[in-house]
């Protein structure tokens, strides 16, 4: 079976059967799942015709079944790691995102051609919407700081930049040995590098980068203490590759795939092996490779080697993937942990908060809770964990960080404890009050300059909420027959939520909102939705007789759909502000939500003055900050973390959780120690 390479390498052929010999590739779901995106049907036993045989790489065990191979003539499909791999190697017991299946060679052995080789040297890889989708994927990598193994710190200082890094990697790696003409050569070639590398750039600072599995006491690397010298030191930090690579003045590496991100960099790395990125006019080789005489771009290699090559896999729907899906995932994953790494103290939580908190948070160190302001604050100076509080409960001037709801919460209220797909954890202030910058400010402000490739995917996104008809709490109900006119949609609000106490000035109550819509639009059709909390009597914010000034009340009904019947929304600080502009709709804002004072609404509130100077953010860009960069999103069916577009595909399906009797009784017993605690703090004397 020879894969066409089309979209993605996917091929539609009938699957075939993968005669496989060792434990891991029989019996390993995802590697199964994953080569059966490929057309293989993986089953142990001796081949028959028609059959291949399946191979890992050039691992100890591959003589199994390349020994079978022989006798059989069954041809031999080699299997690796992609070059996304997961967050940590797969020592840490993660699945990959994706493999390498080769038909006809490794990718890392130049003695014979691989499949990626043949791609290299064949494919026209001239294709505009192809190397498009490269550009903005080695983007994508280089700002998320995303490489094979990922458990990186891009916070973690790098040498002062002007050094040469020299790569390092582990005793006994495979394309290793595929480079050296014996295997006990390798510690003289890295020897050797390293020379070359001094000799070359007299004066100059030589850091070596230790592989992560040595750096973890997994497996050794070439060089030893006996290499360094004042001009040479060792970086085992866990630093990303991506920051290491933007200091360096010049690279040199055997074989590493830390080469192939050089190139990417922007480097023109100097080569001592031969890896599948070697000979194409992107390296300085020591080794000439005469096969590979074919000129590249970096975005052809990466697109051939990235995009076309590997089988990847999506692991919340369980299917083949684009190479989007994975870095959307993976992005996801990375995020979680680098945030949540040191662990978190939290206070002000409810207690039926707790377990999803946990669930989003607990990622490294995990979530202890501590309500008390002073002790919660002195256990996370103790254990060197992060302090959190819910956003509503922070002390004046407390230095926490503050967690909210996210935008795209849920299908149901939070008031009716439905927890929530997504939390924004806000390191600066808190998006509704706009008194001080928040972190989604900053991001909405930065989003001016939103390249192309991220402009796209808030274009895809904004597309998909609509044709879906996602909002934040996605609640049923038709939508009545409407009066014929110019309508305008009034969304009541809870009046005591802090985003009215923070965020408005002159109009404060939904009363004076309806009263002063009616005042300045007197032949309009005005729509009144109370909002869904008030209706269920559980917040205030009740108007008394509406219909003295608007013509229809709405009562809880599908959001999506009643903004396709309207013409305006006017509005306090109410989240269908921001529904309703990526539906088209024209936005009035009487206080200061985080969608107002950036051009895109009639502002007619008090909003910040920091947000009128300064490039405007578009649409795209306020969707690109509000829903892909502020939020973190959780995945309610596979409880991973998850990009914004998973997310939106389970609110969309009702593929999400649903309150139970155990958060009301959790509730309910909160309340009840909250009441008597207020008892007994009024008895004591004094």
């Amino acid at each position: 079976m020879v894969r066409p390479w089309g979209a993605d390498g996917a091929g539609e052929d009938p699957p075939r059967r993968l005669r496989v010999f060792t434990a891991r590739l029989a019996t390993d779901p995802r590697l199964k799942r994953i080569l059966a995106h490929d057309g293989w049907q993986v089953a142990p036993g001796w081949p028959r015709a028609g059959d291949a045989v399946g191979v890992w790489g050039a691992s100890p065990h591959a003589w199994r079944g390349l020994a079978v191979a022989r006798r059989t003539g069954a041809p031999v499909v080699r299997i690796e790691d992609a070059w996304l791999r997961s967050l940590r190697p797969g020592r840490a017991g993660e699945p990959p995102l994706g493999l390498l299946v080769d038909r006809t060679g490794v990718h890392f052995d130049a003695r014979k051609p691989s499949d990626l080789e043949t791609l290299l040297a064949t494919h026209p890889l001239d294709d505009a919407a192809l190397l498009d989708r490269a550009r903005g994927a080695m983007a994508w990598m280089r700002r998320a700081h995303l490489s094979k193994y990922s458990a990186t710190d891009p916070d973690l200082p790098c040498p002062a930049p002007g050094y040469v890094l020299v790569i390092d990697q582990t005793r006994g790696d495979a394309s290793v040995s595929a480079s050296l003409t014996a295997p006990e050569a390798a510690r003289a070639r890295f020897r050797e590098m390293l020379f070359m590398a001094r000799d070359e750039h007299p004066g100059a600072r030589i850091v070596i980068k230790t592989h992560p599995e040595t750096r973890d006491g997994h497996r050794p690397g070439h060089f030893t203490p006996e290499d360094l010298s004042d001009r040479v030191s060792f970086c085992t930090d866990p630093v990303s590759p991506w920051a290491l690579l933007e200091g360096a003045a010049a690279v040199y590496t055997l074989s590493s795939q830390m080469g192939f991100e050089a190139i990417l960099a922007g480097h023109k790395p100097r080569v001592f092996g031969t890896p599948f990125y070697a000979g194409w006019g992107l390296s300085t080789d020591e080794d000439v490779l005469p096969r590979r005489g074919r000129a590249l771009t970096r975005a052809q290699l990466f697109a051939a080697a990235v995009l076309l090559y590997p089988v990847w896999h999506d692991p919340y729907r369980n299917r083949r993937a684009a190479l989007e899906d994975v870095l959307g995932a993976l992005d996801a994953q990375v995020r979680a942990w680098r945030e949540d790494r040191a662990g978190w103290v939290a206070r002000g939580m409810r207690l039926w908060k707790r377990r999803p908190l946990q669930r989003f948070y607990g990622s490294g160190r995990g979530v202890v809770f501590e309500d008390d302001p002073a002790r919660a604050a002195a256990r996370a100076a103790r254990d060197g964990r992060r302090l959190m509080v819910w956003a509503g409960r922070a002390e004046p001037g407390e230095t926490a960080v503050r967690v909210e709801d996210g935008f795209l919460r849920s299908r149901g209220l939070g008031a009716e404890l439905v927890p929530p797909l997504s939390l924004a954890a806000d390191d600066m202030g808190i998006y509704y009050d706009p008194r001080t910058p928040s972190r989604l400010e900053r991001l909405i402000a930065e989003a001016a300059d939103l390249p192309d490739d991220r402009r796209q995917r808030a274009r895809r996104l904004i597309r998909t909420l609509v044709a879906s008809g996602v909002s934040k709490y996605n609640l049923a109900g038709a939508v009545p027959d409407l009066p014929e006119g110019r309508r305008i949609l009034v969304p009541g609000q809870v009046e005591d939520d802090a985003s009215i106490l923070c965020g408005t000035d002159a109009v404060a109550t939904n009363a004076a909102l309806l009263a002063r819509v009616r005042d300045e639009n007197p032949h309009a059709v005005i729509v009144w939705k109370p909002h869904p909390d008030v209706i269920a009597g559980l917040r205030q914010g009740h108007v008394a007789d509406p219909l003295r000034w608007a013509d229809v009340e709405v009562g809880t009904c599908d959001m999506a759909a009643l903004l396709k019947e309207i013409d305006e929304v006017w509005t306090m600080t109410s989240l269908t502000g921001f529904e309703a502009l990526l539906r088209g709709r024209r936005v009035v804002a009487l206080g200061a939500p985080f969608y107002a004072g950036w051009g895109l609404t009639r502002d007619l509130g008090t909003v910040p003055a920091r947000r009128l100077g300064g490039r405007r953010p578009d649409l795209e860009a306020l969707v690109h900050a509000a829903l892909v960069d502020y939020p973190r999103y959780r995945d309610p069916v596979t409880g991973l973390p998850c990009p914004v577009e998973v997310a939106a595909e389970r609110l969309a399906r009702g593929e999400v959780a649903h309150p139970g009797i155990a958060n009301r009784a959790l509730s309910k017993l909160q309340g009840l120690l909250a009441s008597r605690a207020h008892l007994w703090r009024g008895r004591r004397p004094g």
